[in-house]
């Protein structure tokens, strides 16, 4: 798949993510954080990273809240000014105020000291589209695959990254680059995937 046929599939597939109404958008939301909340890696998670969504994305914050009301420990990803390349994380509760950054995406303040990314437990990931190998499509800015292109060489490391999707993601498997991190599981409304499984 040339880089043209990956863009127009992206688009393919936020468009139709996109015409998913407010109240799909809605029910998929709770009926993902009960699904997530019965799991093990959720409930044996104590640092867990979430995402502030846009353009459709399947929306995480009933689980993060879940998981505040849980007494865990939530982040949400920065754009560091110092290293623009990849995402840092900063911890956030229910008074966070977050903050529109250069790509439009709602964040929390800068933190005031980094945290590895090996540390977290569990990283809910966004996606465009994905595969039933737990392969992403994303945005197409590379944030994930270089923040966490450690996993790439040792799959079974930390953290657990979990990408969150509407059913209607779900694409044939498409060619994929050596950078390119697949995911641990892939969780929608209705069922969670996961690599080399069916």
């Amino acid at each position: 798949m040339n880089d043209e046929a990956r863009t127009a599939l992206r688009q393919s597939l936020r468009d139709t993510r996109n015409q998913l109404t407010p109240e799909v958008q809605a029910s998929s939301a709770a009926a993902l954080m009960e699904l997530v909340t019965q799991q093990d890696f959720y409930q044996s998670a104590d640092l867990i990273a979430f995402y502030h969504t846009i353009d459709g994305e399947l929306d995480p914050e009933p689980l993060m809240h879940h998981a505040l009301a849980a007494g865990k420990t939530c982040f949400l990803p920065v754009i560091n000014d110092e290293d623009p390349d990849v995402l840092s994380f900063a911890q956030v509760d229910g008074d966070t105020v977050l903050q529109e950054n250069s790509w439009g995406i709602s964040e929390p303040p800068q933190p005031d000291k980094s945290i590895s990314p090996t540390s977290f437990d569990v990283v809910f990931v966004p996606l465009v589209g994905f595969d039933k190998n737990c392969f992403r499509l994303g945005m197409g800015k590379g944030f994930y695959d270089r923040t966490f292109s450690f996993k790439i060489f040792n799959r079974r490391s930390r953290p657990l990254l979990v990408g969150l999707a509407h059913a209607c993601q779900m694409t044939e498997p498409f060619p994929v680059a050596s950078w390119d991190v697949r995911l641990d599981a892939v969780v929608t409304a209705e069922k969670i995937y996961r690599p080399d499984t069916d």
